[in-house]
């Protein structure tokens, strides 16, 4: 928290100073309300509680739980002692969530009720954990929230930067287990700050909260509102018919879509008639019939995006009128260029692989130096998503690229990406792709195929050498194939998807 720094419990200070007597949180379930002095002083008695109980900086601090009040206590908590928020999504089975807690080693996990019982289960293989508590303050068999929020007094204060880790979020399983991506107070600043700039967020608004908050985009939006100044209508779980009822109710400006949220919505009003006048913007992604729909009935606008966890939520916003079809246009904070398949950046026009940089990025994967090495290659960081851009700027989502794909020949992972990289360093080689065939020994063996330059001669042996001499011998392929015939796609790139099914045997 030094002199140039601006985290997010300054944040909470601030807007207690500023905002003290608005309403900051609106608690559906319980109609509790809390305002921006509130909230503070409720964070520095949870904060104070966790720190008499050993939580001490860097420290992981789990929620498995549906949103509430309590919840986003726990956010604000952690933001003062410099701890880090560990999200655990409900929806996984129970060797997933014992996966995501043990990957990343919390100290202590908080628990609604109706998840208990799963924790009664898997609570001695998690090792980390010192201490188990209710989420709500007045559910669950297990040690009492309230009795955090008892003492009297204050954390010490501790010095640490807006760039240290806040919040880790398991990502989709690209290698077959979850990967923890590391946001830091910065992060989530500087997304809260391009939605103010594109949504103009303002302490007039109120955002209905209803995506759940171990989900970047419920997350990005929560901390954009109450950075704005706005007020949070929290929902602890999607349902139609209420969503719409509160959006009359308490006049809700903004919320973000995930399909079929907004659809659900709108055949709720067809059977009530009830006014979405008061829903002035709604950012997300959803399909053009059903944003054309809400624009006709209600008159706000939809804004479009490009995101993932990696990227704080955001990496391209924009209003869908202007350029329908497309993911808006690159963040103000932010510089977006195009890979082709052998991390060239290429040209406006061909599609390529979408990479990153600025304070966006998030600060790695948990414990994954191998792949944070990979996906921060050459200063940039490597979404592993396809798109394009159009003279204009408009970025327009292709689908996922080859660095997605995953070859693990006896247990280890390999990238096709990377290995067609070095193949393509050979003088004698114009174009490759990698892919992964079944193997009696590996089970899963590597395979390249190749077209070589013209007048061009080469022995599958000696390529496969070649490899192995400039990266890790199991990366190397155990097949090699060289071809004539190189079907390409209409932007030049290779048919990766032909090619696989023509040569696809090992």
């Amino acid at each position: 928290m030094g002199t140039h720094d601006f985290t997010l419990y300054d944040l909470i200070c601030r807007n207690a100073t500023g905002l003290g007597n608005r309403l900051a949180w609106f608690e559906v379930d319980d109609n509790r309300t809390v305002t921006f002095a509130e909230y503070k002083e409720q964070v520095d008695r949870l904060a104070f509680g966790l720190h008499k109980s050993g939580i001490q900086k860097g420290d992981r601090i789990g929620v498995l739980g549906k949103n509430s009040l309590e919840y986003f206590l726990l956010y604000g908590a952690a933001a003062a002692l410099g701890a880090i928020m560990l999200p655990i999504n409900w929806r996984l089975s129970e060797e997933e969530i014992c996966f995501n807690v043990n990957d990343c080693t919390p100290a202590v996990v908080f628990a609604d009720s109706e998840y208990q019982e799963l924790i009664g289960t898997i609570g001695s293989e998690l090792s980390s954990v010192k201490y188990f508590y209710n989420l709500k303050a007045d559910s669950g068999a297990l040690a009492s929230f309230d009795s955090l929020m008892e003492a009297k007094g204050k954390a010490p204060f501790l010095d640490f930067s807006d760039d240290e880790g806040f919040v880790i979020i398991h990502t989709a399983a690209v290698a077959g287990r979850p990967r923890g991506a590391l946001l830091s107070h910065g992060n989530i600043s500087c997304s809260s700050l391009h939605f103010h700039s594109a949504l103009h967020t303002s302490p007039d608004d109120v955002h209905l909260n209803l995506l759940p908050m171990f989900h970047i985009a419920g997350l990005a939006m929560l901390f954009q509102s109450f950075h704005a100044g706005a007020l949070n209508v929290n929902m602890s779980k999607f349902d139609a018919a209420k969503a719409l009822d509160l959006i009359v109710e308490k006049k809700c400006s903004l919320l973000f879509d995930f399909a079929p949220i907004l659809s659900l919505i709108l055949e709720e009003r067809e059977k009530c008639g009830k006014s979405l006048e008061s829903l002035r913007a709604i950012v997300g992604i959803e399909s053009r019939e059903t944003i054309e729909k809400y624009q006709k009935v209600s008159g706000g606008a939809f804004y479009v995006m490009y995101g993932q966890t990696e990227t704080s939520c955001l990496a391209t916003l924009g209003r869908y009128d202007a350029r329908p079809g497309s993911a808006g246009s690159t963040i103000s904070l932010g510089r977006i260029a195009l890979f082709d398949e052998y991390d060239r950046e290429a040209p406006v026009g061909p599609t390529g692989e979408i990479a990153l940089k600025g304070p966006m990025v998030f600060k790695g994967y948990w414990n994954r130096p191998e792949e944070n090495a990979y996906t921060f290659r050459e200063g940039w960081h490597h979404t592993g998503d396809l798109g394009r851009f159009d003279e204009e700027g408009y970025l327009w989502y292709a689908g996922r690229s080859a660095a997605k794909e995953l070859i693990k020949p006896g247990g280890e992972n390999v990238y096709p990406a990377e290995v067609e990289k070095v193949i393509l360093e050979h003088p004698a080689v114009e174009a490759t792709v990698v892919f992964g065939v079944p193997d009696p020994k590996w089970k899963e063996g590597i395979k390249a195929v190749c077209k070589l330059k013209r007048g061009a001669s080469l022995e599958p042996r000696d390529l496969i050498k070649f490899v192995g001499e400039r990266i890790a011998s199991f990366k190397k392929p155990q097949y090699v194939e060289m071809v004539e015939r190189f079907p390409l796609l209409a932007d030049g790139s290779p048919d990766r998807a032909e090619i696989k099914k023509t040569h696809g045997a090992a």
